[in-house]
């Protein structure tokens, strides 16, 4: 079972190396530049064509993250939580597929079709999540979710690298250079990975619901009401609360700087795909070590002062890369951000976990708002990177912003760090003893 959760990693995560990091953003800046004109139409209104694309990020997110509590409700009280899951996965890897037809020409289609995949891969999280604190006891949580985003990252750079062969070397499988056929025919590879390996994942979850559905409940409404009890459950436990809003404001600048990375290089920069694509690789290839180096840390130190660790050297990675103007400078900044990136993300998820009530059953209801406030935590940090280009017209300015949000979180991390030796009430004891 635990294989089985894992392997979901190694599959979805084809998207967000490929589609959502550096294949498609890449490719999207070539498409829609006109001789050094940045400005597409959608639907009849100008758009820099990376504001639209960060918004297009945004509006994502937005949608799943107000679909996810009716979508848990389902999950809790009918036990379709994987039925739910396969469903984004299909939206998800057939909207990637589907931008094999996206040429720059037709502009809608294109961010529709990466809209849906973003919604697919968001939506499928929700429920992928939630199956953590179901086939792990929290003493094993840490070294499962550091397992999942190695293997993802693995993954990731399996199919990438097969696609970097693609593009950079096309007469190898007859196709002519300077086509953009490597890369629509990348989107494809995308549709067929994540929903060929998924099918591993499928097999093996359990079909699982821990309580049936009262007469007295909703099943449309309940998934909102049961976010109300995690919100109320938040504001009085304070621990949730510092660690929550620590959380959000460091997803802020942590997805934002995933997104944007690789259209900063190219835009910003002026770096070509022959280093752009090459250097995301390598912060897959360090965010395997990342994720199992920043597990050992929480071992040894506890999770509270690894995720502040990472935090600290997000701030100074967002500083370095305002100051960077050559290829050599963003990809020493990528090596240290793929460091963290995978130890940062596995943390947050095993540290949540961790902290549920230890009493609670709706596992599916608590991680729903984590998952929320993930998603609105991408809105925010996506749509203000784009307001602040707009407002600019530089993106280095948005990457400065970036700094901002780390600095935020790092605030409630440190705090929720002295309040940790205080005594804790019994009804607040967390799993794992507390040990954070």
């Amino acid at each position: 079972m635990i294989n089985g959760w894992v392997m979901y990693d190694w599959s979805n995560s084809v998207y967000q190396l490929t589609i959502a990091s550096t294949i498609f953003p890449i490719y999207y800046n070539t498409v829609t530049r006109h001789s050094g004109n940045f400005l597409v139409t959608f639907f009849g209104h100008p758009f820099i064509n990376t504001v639209l694309y960060s918004w297009a990020i945004a509006a994502a997110y937005l949608v799943v993250a107000m679909i996810s509590p009716l979508l848990s409700s389902f999950a809790d009280y009918t036990g379709r939580r994987k039925t739910f899951m396969q469903i984004f996965t299909w939206i998800g890897a057939l909207s990637c597929g589907l931008l094999y037809f996206f040429n720059g020409s037709n502009i809608e289609f294109g961010i529709i079709a990466f809209t849906m995949g973003t919604i697919g891969y968001g939506g499928s999280i929700v429920f992928y999540n939630s199956f953590l604190p179901v086939i792990a006891e929290p003493a094993d949580q840490d070294r499962i979710s550091a397992r999942g985003y190695s293997l993802g990252y693995l993954g990731g750079v399996v199919l990438l690298l097969f696609n970097l062969l693609l593009i950079m070397e096309p007469s190898i499988f007859g196709m002519p250079s300077g086509s953009t056929l490597p890369a629509r025919i990348s989107f494809i590879t995308v549709f067929l990975w994540w929903i060929g390996f998924s099918q591993i994942t499928f097999r093996r979850l359990p079909r699982y619901t821990f309580r049936k559905r009262s007469k007295k409940e909703n099943v449309i409404t309940n998934g909102y009401s049961q976010l109300r009890k995690v919100f109320k459950h938040v504001v009085i436990s304070k621990p949730l609360l510092l660690y929550l809003s620590g959380f959000f404001f460091m997803t802020m600048g942590l997805l934002t700087v995933m997104f944007m990375a690789a259209t900063y290089g190219e835009k910003a920069l002026g770096l070509k795909e022959n280093v752009l694509i090459p250097t995301i690789l390598v912060i897959q290839l360090v965010g395997m070590f990342g994720a199992w180096l920043f597990a050992r840390l929480s071992e040894k130190y506890g999770n509270l002062k690894a995720l502040i660790f990472s935090v600290v050297t997000w701030v100074f990675v967002c500083i370095g890369a305002f100051f960077i103007t050559n290829a050599a400078g963003f990809i020493a900044i990528a090596t240290v951000i793929g460091i963290i990136m995978g130890g940062s993300q596995s943390l947050a998820r095993s540290t949540y976990s961790k902290m549920l009530p230890v009493d609670t059953t709706d596992h599916t209801s608590f991680f729903s708002f984590y998952d929320v406030m993930e998603k609105l935590a991408t809105v925010a940090g996506t749509f203000s990177f784009g307001i602040i280009e707009e407002l600019t017209g530089n993106m280095k300015y948005s990457v400065l912003a970036i700094a901002l949000f780390f600095i935020i979180g790092l605030a409630f991390f440190i705090t929720l760090l002295d309040l940790k030796s205080a005594k804790v009430p019994k009804a607040e004891t967390m799993k794992g003893g507390y040990r954070l």
